[in-house]
């Protein structure tokens, strides 16, 4: 009996088995021969029943190649591992169906009797969402209904799950603990901080106020981690029946592996509404709001901050620990088979090659999904603050609609993705052979099928909810600034494409570029991603323009007749923006899915021609991945903007001081300013520096098994693939935590800081002034460099895709070469430090706005 074994291990010890494939020694009985001898190597050798009828089949198919399906059998062995569900999905699947069943009813009754109580809208918003998860389950149960192909395959994606499973297991873990002393601190900071005047006057006590945001802070790190693990759970399930389609049909394929990334994106996005929706009506019910003495329901979604803080710190840490993962692995993998052995992508005999795999699903899937809805959530509460600040200054009768809005918006954001997924259909005649069609040209018709579903609905929804006796034209002006946000959104879904996908000419010239070799492969990557920067920057600064002046322009004024919806505007386009954002983390999750499906093709040795298509596949999810990343950017900038201007109205309700301005002629607060910029920086430098360390530690390894086991080129050995992924588990949790604590203790920091010297000078305003200012330039700095660093990495990928197509002399060749050197540059750029600027944006944005007090 062969075994392997895998260990994930962290801060220095075993934490749990990662994967154990048993392999039989059966003698065959129709031919009479043996299966290899120990000491001789079989990738994932297939285990087989004794006395099956299948199994001379299925020798013959590993000693003569792979047969058709048809000639397939359908047998798996039975490898399952050790459990490693979170502690409350294990609870509840420990329960009796029944008493889930009628636990799940009295909580749906609870849901409902609270929003009953709060208002119509918060109904139909629970409604949408609740049918949004049946329709998940719809996506769950007919992906899971797909074949898993043959057994090599199976054995290869139980080695995957299992890894990924236990190091998010694990990963969180870290993740928890940190949270729970970061609540502590916001618990100590809101005992003793001062209150407003709206707060004094509606008898909101300290205590009160530091246990509801302490609340929801935990909630939103609970709910981002949640998203996160569904985003990796649906991965590791898909991959393998992605790559059992792939053997029949490009189409097919393609299908499983939308509908399983739009599992993942529906449960993200409807968690995302559902979770604030609840809260706003909760807090509404517990703190009778608009009774006399209470709260007014303007001020009601400032308790909200604290629950985009939990979720943006989650997804930070997620983010940077699954980034730090997956690109560790890939380096290593690349730079010692392809450049040095001069093996394929994923090829059994490299020792890193299921690290690599491994890190596609925590760092592509349960980063992403723990990304997106930190974006959603984020939008959705300040939009909801500036509604209501909005509606107060125009003494609006009934301001549930201008601060409920963003909720409906992102509810029919869950239909109309919904569609555009089924809008994507496999062919109709499963054995007949059609040519690879385009899977982008698929994916994009399905994109306009939202789009245009979007259009409509936020046009309801706008007259539904913004219209007002005080401006009947308001309506209109919001809904063309819902437009100008999805005009904006496909604007830079359209200039990553073309930056990044292989059929435009940006990549097809730094493809050619390799052929002068790695240093013209590397300039030219970075002169495309400095570039790239331009056109986004331009489509951005129009929107904000455009909504904020379609906003101003549209007949809602305060008490002394001034403008007032200009910054509501920008967040109607904001919310446009995010309009289609389930589809868009749908192509996303398509990504990783198609890159594992590849993997498990080239592992488990199945005909070139199935690798094609995986290979076709793979190469649009790198594009997916950077338009997603293009269109997160985007949202990220919108969205700090709206925050920025929370963040100034609350310190001005602290200081009962007008605060509308910051003068960066002022020394100290242009300090602040390079401050924040030197932020961006500073913590760019240290995520790719984690990468590279973590990467020649797994380089020296994967020579060093080469070296002392030369059999595995001749497939004689077996590789270490456990040791591999015990040193990128181990390497990526602790690397993660430098940069975190940089960004979250940065900015309390400076503001506290400037606090002391603006005490001692006499301004007090002069560390929320600093801090504001740090902001501003961190968001623009912060912008510009994702901007680059997702676009360069993106374009790097698949210039080395275009070359393995057969161009420039194909794989092997030293354009080649030259391409995977600058591939392995651009990795650290677009998986770790890119996506983890965007969430580090937002983070700051947030944490300013729950530390107010500190500044002051």
């Amino acid at each position: 009996m062969y075994v392997f074994r895998s260990w994930i291990i962290g801060n220095g010890r075993p934490l749990l088995r990662a994967c154990e494939l048993r392999l039989f020694k059966i003698q065959r009985q129709a031919s009479g021969s043996d299966l290899p001898q120990v000491g001789e190597f079989a990738p994932f050798p297939v285990a087989r029943r004794v006395n099956s009828s299948h199994s001379v089949m299925m020798d013959d198919a590993m000693e003569n190649g792979m047969g058709s399906y048809q000639e397939r059998p359908r047998t798996f062995p039975s490898m399952r591992s050790k459990s490693h569900y979170p502690l409350i999905f294990r609870m509840l699947l420990g329960i009796n169906a029944r008493v889930l069943v009628v636990l799940l009813l009295l909580i749906f009754g609870a849901v409902f009797y609270v929003g009953a109580s709060t208002s119509p809208i918060i109904i139909f918003v629970f409604s949408i969402c609740i049918i949004s998860f049946f329709f998940s389950v719809y996506l769950t149960k007919w992906v899971l209904a797909k074949d898993e192909g043959p057994p090599e395959m199976v054995q290869i994606s139980e080695a995957i799950r299992d890894g990924a499973e236990g190091f998010f297991r694990t990963q969180y873990g870290t993740i928890s603990k940190m949270a729970m002393v970061l609540a502590l601190v916001i618990l100590g900071i809101y005992l003793f901080r001062s209150t407003t005047p709206q707060q004094e006057s509606s008898g909101l006590s300290r205590s009160t106020s530091a246990y509801i945001t302490v609340a929801a802070f935990l909630l939103g790190a609970l709910c981002s981690g949640i998203a996160g693990y569904i985003g990796m759970w649906v991965s590791v399930r898909a991959n393998v029946r992605v790559s059992s389609a792939a053997r029949r049909s490009a189409r097919e394929a393609l299908q499983i592996a939308v509908r399983a990334g739009g599992f993942s994106a529906i449960v993200v996005v409807g968690m995302a509404v559902i979770g604030v929706a609840v809260l706003y009506a909760t807090f509404y019910v517990f703190l009778e709001v608009d009774s006399p003495g209470s709260m007014k329901v303007t001020d009601l979604p400032l308790l909200l901050v604290g629950y985009g803080f939990g979720a943006s710190f989650v997804a930070l840490f997620a983010q940077l620990g699954g980034g730090i993962y997956t690109k560790a692995a890939d380096v290593g993998a690349d730079l010692v088979g392809k450049v040095e052995q001069g093996i394929p992508e994923d090829d059994p005999r490299n020792p890193a090659v299921i690290a690599d795999l491994v890190g596609d699903n925590v760092g592509d899937c349960a980063a992403r999904g723990a990304d997106l809805f930190e974006s959603i959530a984020a939008e959705i509460i300040s939009a909801m603050i500036l509604g209501g600040t909005m509606a107060q200054r125009c003494k609006i009768e009934d301001p549930s609609g201008f601060i409920l809005f963003p909720l409906v918006v992102h509810s029919f954001d869950l239909v109309v993705s919904s569609i555009g997924i089924l809008s994507i259909r496999g062919t109709r005649d499963p054995g007949l052979i059609v040519p690879i069609e385009d899977p982008m040209a698929i994916l994009q018709k399905g994109y306009s099928v939202t789009i245009v579903l979007a259009v409509l609905t936020f046009g309801v929804s706008t007259r539904w909810l913004l219209y007002t006796e005080q401006a009947p034209s308001a309506w209109l002006n919001f809904a063309l600034c819902g437009l100008v946000g999805i005009m904006t959104a496909y604007a830079f879904v359209w200039i990553t494409k073309y930056y990044t996908d292989y059929k435009h000419e940006p990549v097809r010239v730094l493809a050619l570029s390799s052929a002068t070799g790695h240093g013209t492969n590397i300039i030219a990557g970075v002169s495309l991603g400095l570039e790239s920067t331009a056109l986004p920057v331009l489509v951005i600064s129009i929107a904000i323009i455009s909504a904020f002046w379609l906003g101003h322009t549209s007949g809602l004024v305060d008490e002394t007749g001034s403008p007032t919806g200009g910054l509501f505007g920008t967040a109607v386009a904001t919310m446009g923006m995010l309009s289609t954002a389930a589809y868009v983390l749908t192509m996303d999750m398509f990504g990783p899915i198609a890159d594992n499906a590849g993997g498990i093709v080239e592992m488990s040795q199945q005909p070139e021609s199935v690798r094609e298509i995986t290979d076709v596949l793979d190469a649009v999810g790198n594009t997916t991945k950077a338009t997603t990343k293009g269109f997160a950017i985007g949202s990220a900038a919108l969205a700090s903007f709206l925050l920025f201007s929370a963040y100034m109205d609350e310190v001005a309700s602290f200081a009962h001081v007008s605060f509308k301005e910051v003068d960066i002629a002022i020394p100290e607060v242009f300090i602040g300013g390079l401050l924040g910029s030197m932020l961006i920086f500073l913590f760019s430098a240290w995520a790719c520096s984690a990468v590279g360390r973590t990467a020649q530690e797994v380089v020296n390894e994967v020579r060093r098994q080469f070296v002392e086991r030369p059999g595995i080129m001749e497939y004689q050995e077996k590789p270490d693939y456990g040791r591999c992924v015990a040193i990128v588990a181990s390497a990526s949790l602790r690397e993660m935590i430098k940069p975190g604590a940089l960004a979250i203790i940065s900015p309390v920091v400076i503001g506290f800081v400037f606090r002391l010297l603006g005490h001692y000078t006499g301004r007090p305003l002069l560390g929320a002034k600093v801090v504001a200012s740090m902001l501003m330039f961190a968001t623009v700095a912060g912008i510009l460099m994702a901007l680059f660093l997702n676009t360069a990495g993106g374009a790097w990928d698949n210039a080395k895709k275009y070359i393995e197509t057969g161009a420039l002399g194909g794989k092997g060749s030293d354009c080649h070469k030259a391409a995977v050197t600058g591939d392995t540059v651009g990795d650290p750029f677009k998986d770790t430090a890119g996506p983890s600027l965007h969430v580090l944006i937002k983070m700051l944005a947030t944490i300013t706005l729950v530390m107010a007090p500190v500044f002051l």
